[in-house]
């Protein structure tokens, strides 16, 4: 595809398909190119560079967040708040690349900012002083990053081990996640776990991990705001 046929929202399109495919490390403009039948030349003449590439990605997919309407009344912030929590973790498992990009990228952009003054918005507006919103907010987005890292790290993990072509990479994780079951072992309390929950992987979350969390973060902030309001 020449240059002049190119645009920058193709070219985004593109390239959030191949980082869902490949993650960070299998995207290159080459790549990303070929997929769009046209030259790295065209690419960069369109988005500049890599990384300006992957910040424009990263904020068309903070755009497929639906930003939920507070229910009326004193708690209706905490449904709103629970709604977005979950549909950032949603996001952020589609797109596991996304949590990567964080610690090694700038994200901005419109579709970021729309969400970051929503969330302060609506802890504002629910009684938290400007501060507090700006810890509650902060407090919300790092829990749900945290929570999505660990599906981020296998599929990374996944495809190194794909990428190196020794072996099958299934077979390579199985393998390693036994050895890690065999160190967790000679201490009793992992052991018990690892025993009771015969399969599980060591060092996977629980079930309903999240929801537990989010909850229990959400009475946290509920309650701070009670004695507030008092």
């Amino acid at each position: 595809m020449p240059r002049d046929t190119l645009s920058s929202d193709q070219i985004v399109e593109a390239a959030i398909a191949l980082l869902d495919e490949e993650g960070l490390g299998g995207l290159n403009m080459r790549a990303l190119g070929k997929r769009l039948g046209s030259a790295a030349t065209a690419v960069y003449w369109h988005v500049g560079s890599k990384d300006n590439l992957i910040t424009l990605a990263g904020d068309r997919v903070w755009s497929e967040l639906t930003l939920p309407e507070a229910p009326a009344g004193p708690d209706g912030w905490r449904a709103a708040a629970e709604a977005l929590a979950v549909g950032v973790h949603a996001m952020l498992t589609r797109h596991p690349w996304l949590v990567q990009a964080f610690g090694a990228h700038l994200m901005f952009g419109p579709a970021k900012a729309r969400h970051d003054d929503y969330i302060l918005a609506l802890h504002e507006n629910a009684g938290f002083t400007p501060a507090e919103a700006d810890q509650a907010s902060a407090a919300l987005l790092t829990f749900v990053l945290g929570n999505a890292l660990g599906p981020a790290a296998q599929a990374a993990l996944t495809r190194k081990l794909a990428r190196e072509g020794d072996g099958d990479a299934e077979a390579r994780l199985a393998e390693g996640m036994a050895q890690a079951r065999e160190v967790a072992s000679v201490h009793p309390r992992l052991r018990a776990r690892l025993e009771a929950e015969s399969g599980t992987d060591y060092g996977a979350a629980p079930q309903d991990t999240f929801t537990f969390g989010l909850h229990a973060l959400l009475d946290g902030l509920a309650a701070r705001l009670a004695t507030t309001r008092r």
